[in-house]
């Protein structure tokens, strides 16, 4: 008798409710700042048409829209015991609506909550950071003791255990190889694109990637300890240092809070006792004052502006994850540079390619291609694209007994004839000097990796490879230069391929050796001389020094954990865009500028006049929403660039 099959229940997703309710975390602070807006507007045509009861409308915009600020100003008075801008803008806003002016109170609460919407999200933004160095640590690793493979978490893993690596995985802990050899990818960490070989003695990195060879490493320091867990701190600590300007501006909230509130609790008693004014006029020239002492217009002098420059920076794929980045950029002396995947193009590239065999160029390089495609090696892959470039994308021959040796090269047969190709290692001693004598250059460029060819006992070819320049970097070191902004290139390649990159690129100087940690400490470094710095890379061996640096830039084909921590990243990997992000950042600076100062003096001459007694709270609401609307339309020029 057949049996009954168990059905299994598909898996079922998130119900109606739960996706309401993340739609209300992720975005509910935009939404009540929206919707309050929307009701404002209502209640403002249901009052033109005279429609009865329309202005209940008002106390709910009142709620709605204001609740995350005045949530945010409670907890935050609570906590810190200090006042703070969010608190005023609610009094303001009440005190509005006690002398029957519903209208101004909802406008206030609706500007105020949708910019502080919309600093939330640039807030958030910051925070994947961290998650993003995280996936690329690894979890588990393969614990060998007794004879016996078992997988444990990395946290359980000690000084001392033995782990096995294979191919393709990423290595788990700071070990020593003690059987096998195999060749690592080192470029998360070093920023080095040529993978290194490595052998029994050697030194392996967390995080970084076993490509070709399983090997048995000896554990020497716990995942905690390791130079990829330093990483995430020197991230997580930059990250939670506040910047001058911001504690600054802190500090001028509390203190602009404190005198506003003090000088309304004074003129709700002291005209009426100094003055002889009424008690009914004296209540009317505190609430005026509350209403056109709240920094509406200073809040407006910002945002708009801000909003404006990310957007024309959007559509030229520059993509600023903040206002306040974009403002740093406008005081940034310096900009440091990484070498690998930044100014060059993070891909060894075939420069020059010499024969002295028997056979033609192409003929040579198809067979050697052929025997290269069966490799995973960015230099083989590098001479595969250079084939196809040269034979016109021409089919490869069929090549046999290809047998890769890590760290060295390769070796097959293409028309019963043995190549090798690799590292001069690899070649015969006798072979490889006559090879020299028949044709050497004078000098040979320090930043190229040289690969050789060898058949029948003869070295007949030499490959040259260099991580080419980027054709965006010259141009943009030189634009930058004329904006009186120091270059600076900091690596952890040798000197030699640094100053022959730096002669390539135009940078003013370099920093070479650098490990990550050094990176950060560099721009440490560089932010005491210079007073603001910035940096521009692209891998995780980046992200410190992203993360240190007052703004961090990243292209945009960079590691996910460099995207994720930068404050600026240039979509196109177009270098050329730092330059016009100095521009626009220059300029934003200006007009923002040119705001404040704006709305500071409509403050104090609408104060002014309120005391006198000259001001009427419709004048007072026409200057008040008069300057914010003037400073929006003057931060809407930057949608121009």
């Amino acid at each position: 008798m057949m049996q009954k099959a168990k059905l299994t229940p598909a898996p079922t997703g998130p119900t109606s409710f739960e996706r309401v309710q993340k739609i209300c975390k992720k975005h509910g602070e935009l939404i009540a700042a929206l919707a309050g807006g929307l009701l404002t507007l209502s209640a403002y045509l249901l009052g033109l048409m005279q429609v009865p009861l329309g202005w209940l409308l008002y106390p709910a915009a009142y709620v709605i829209g204001g609740f995350y600020k005045a949530k945010e100003g409670i907890v935050a008075t609570v906590r810190t015991r200090q006042l703070n801008v969010e608190l005023l803008m609610v009094t303001a806003a009440i005190g509005a609506a006690c002398i029957n002016h519903w209208l101004e109170g909802a406008i206030l609460i609706f500007i105020f909550a949708l910019s502080g919407a919309l600093e939330t999200y640039s807030t958030a933004k910051s925070t994947n950071a961290l998650a993003a160095l995280m996936k690329l640590q690894p979890e588990v690793a393969r614990l060998i003791a007794h004879g016996q493979e078992s997988i444990l978490p990395v946290t359980k893993i000690c000084p001392g255990d033995q782990i096995l690596i294979k191919p393709g995985e990423r290595i788990p802990c700071d070990a020593v190889i003690v059987t096998g050899e195999t060749t690592a990818d080192e470029a998360t960490m070093t920023g080095e694109s040529v993978p290194v070989y490595k052998k029994v003695g050697a030194e392996l990195m967390a995080g970084t990637m076993n490509l070709d060879g399983s090997v048995i490493a000896r554990v020497t320091k716990r995942s905690e300890d390791s130079l990829f867990s330093k990483i995430l701190e020197l991230v997580q600590s930059a990250q939670t240092t506040k910047a001058p300007t911001q504690l600054f501006i802190e500090r001028f909230e509390r203190s602009y809070v404190k005198a506003v509130l003090i000088a309304a609790a004074l003129m709700l008693f002291a005209p009426h006792f100094l003055f002889g004014w009424s008690w009914g006029e004296t209540v009317y020239r505190a609430m005026v004052l509350l209403v056109v002492a709240s920094p509406c217009a200073l809040v407006a002098s910002t945002t708009p502006a801000i909003l404006s420059a990310v957007a024309y920076g959007a559509r030229r794929g520059i993509l600023i994850k903040g206002g306040v980045h974009l403002e740093q950029l406008a005081s940034v002396k310096a900009i440091a540079f990484d070498k690998t995947g930044t100014l060059t193009k993070g891909r060894p590239e075939v420069a020059r390619f010499m024969n002295t065999s028997t056979l033609d160029d192409v003929t040579l390089i198809k067979r050697i291609a052929a025997i290269e495609n069966h490799s995973s090696h960015p230099l083989g892959q590098a001479i595969v694209s250079y084939a196809a470039r040269l034979s016109d994308q021409a089919i490869l021959p069929e090549a046999e007994r290809v047998k890769v040796k890590p760290g060295f090269g390769v070796v097959g047969w293409v028309h019963g004839t043995e190549y090798m190709i690799g590292k001069k290692e690899m070649m015969d001693t006798e072979a490889l000097n006559a090879f020299h004598q028949l044709e050497q250059p004078a000098t040979m460029p320090d930043d190229e990796t040289i690969v050789y060819i060898a058949s029948e006992g003869k070295v007949i070819g030499r490959l040259s490879l260099v991580d080419q320049i980027r054709d965006s970097a010259k141009e943009a070191i030189r634009t930058l230069k004329k904006y009186g902004i120091e270059t600076v290139m900091i690596t952890g390649d040798n000197e030699k391929t640094a100053a022959a990159v730096q002669k390539a690129s135009g940078v003013s100087r370099y920093i070479a050796n650098c490990l990550p940690e050094n990176k950060a400490m560099e721009i440490q470094k560089m932010n005491q001389a210079y007073g603001h710095v910035a940096m521009c890379g692209d891998g995780i061996n980046d992200t410190p020094a992203l993360a240190q640096a007052s703004v961090g830039i990243a292209m945009g084909a960079g590691n996910d954990a460099a995207l994720e921590t930068a404050d600026i990243v240039l979509m196109k990997n177009d270098l050329t865009r730092i330059a016009d992000s100095v521009r626009l950042s220059r300029k934003m600076s200006r007009i923002v500028k040119m705001n404040i100062a704006f709305a500071l003096t409509m403050i104090v001459f609408l104060l002014a006049t309120n005391f006198l007694q000259f001001l009427t709270m419709p004048f007072g609401v026409v200057g008040h929403e008069g300057s914010t609307i003037l400073v929006i339309l003057n931060g809407l020029r930057l949608l121009r660039g």
